[in-house]
Parts: C-alpha cells; sequence; structure tokens
C-alpha cells in the first residue's frame, strides 16, 4: 500500500489492472476501482461492508463513456447533460442490459458523474485522470452508515492496507453531490447536494 500526493499515472495502471484506492473526488474522497470489472466491484461492495442492493455511483471522465455501458441518450437528455456536465451532479440513467446487473442490481438504471474541472486544482487532474483509468465506481471512502472521510487518516481508518493506494489531498469537506433524475425534458431532483439545481432543464 503506498500513500500519493497527486495523479500519478501509475495509479491509472494499478486500477486498469484491477487495483482498488482511495482518492479525492470533486466532493469528498471516494473508494475506486474500475466500473468494468466485475471482481474489482465485488471487492469494493465487501471492503465498504455495502448493502449489496444497492449500486454505485460511477464517476465518468467524458459523457461519450456511457457508451460503454449501452446507454444511448435521447436529443434532450443529452442537451441537459452537455449544460450541467461536469459538476458535482449525479445523473440517474436508465441502463437494462443484464452484462452490467453487477452494477445496477436489477433496479435497470446506474448513476454517473462527470466530476468538476477547476484550473489549477486537483479536480482538472481528476478529470484527466478519469480519461486514463476509464469510469471508476466512487462511493464514499467509508462503512456503509458510518461517517465519510474528510482526510486520508480516516479513510484508513476503515480500509487500512487491504486496498493499494491512498491520494492524500488533505482535509475535503463538501456537500455529496445533487443527485437528478431527468424525464421528458425536465430535471428531478432525487438529493439535494452540492448544487442548486431548477426543476426544469432551461
Amino acid at each position: 500500500m503506498k500513500i500519493f500526493k497527486s495523479f500519478d499515472l501509475e495509479l491509472a495502471e494499478i486500477l486498469k489492472n484491477g487495483g482498488i484506492g482511495v482518492i479525492p473526488t470533486d466532493t469528498i474522497y471516494g473508494i475506486v476501482g474500475s466500473a468494468l470489472n466485475v471482481d474489482v466491484v465485488e471487492k469494493i461492495y465487501k471492503l465498504r461492508k455495502r448493502n449489496k442492493k444497492k449500486p454505485m455511483i460511477i464517476l465518468i471522465g467524458s459523457i461519450d463513456d456511457l457508451k460503454l455501458f449501452g446507454i444511448t441518450l435521447d436529443s434532450k437528455t443529452k442537451r441537459i447533460l452537455s449544460k450541467i456536465w461536469p459538476n458535482k451532479i449525479s445523473v440517474v440513467l436508465s441502463c437494462r442490459n443484464k452484462k452490467f446487473s453487477y452494477l445496477h442490481k436489477g433496479t435497470g438504471s446506474l448513476a454517473f458523474r462527470s466530476p468538476i474541472c477547476i484550473n489549477g486544482s486537483r479536480n482538472r487532474g481528476l478529470a484527466y485522470f478519469l480519461k486514463k483509468t476509464g469510469p471508476l465506481v466512487a462511493p464514499s471512502a467509508n462503512w456503509e452508515g458510518y461517517e465519510p472521510s474528510r482526510n486520508i487518516r480516516g479513510a484508513r481508518g476503515y480500509f487500512g492496507d487491504r486496498i493499494d493506494f491512498y491520494v492524500d489531498a488533505g482535509t475535503k469537506m463538501s456537500l455529496p453531490s445533487t443527485l437528478i433524475m431527468i424525464k421528458n425534458g425536465e430535471i428531478e431532483i432525487l438529493r439535494e447536494g452540492a448544487v442548486k439545481l431548477s426543476v426544469k432543464s432551461g
């Protein structure tokens, strides 16, 4: 287990090869692994002591990554996503492909987020990093029902040396992402969070 101070490309290779790490996301620290690797996803469920019936949010580098999950967007949804992403907004989209049942757990939907890019910050590094790793499941770095980790010390208290690496960005304090669905060209807010939105697409 190693601790890094930035999104070293060595870490992208670790994740692509089935590794698991804790990183600072655009909101709080998350425990991450490849969303396209069934074994990795199941290992993260075990590490987090998470209810296996509950899907996890997936971080993507761009809207084009949705194609990897067989998701085709209608014109209204694509237009809305192009307006609100990248941002601290997670969007629930239909994904009924049985190939991804290990992710959607029979719900027929998955939540995605394209993290915000801020020039000169580690968030910019995260957006670039995701283009190297591909989509990552990224639940908060804690056991289910426990307090989210605000720093690496807290995350290590949960996961210790059972993961491959940690990326230390100091203390992170943020509301969780805003969670939405898009129906008939309108935004339905499922959870208020870091970004305030109108219920309509505008």
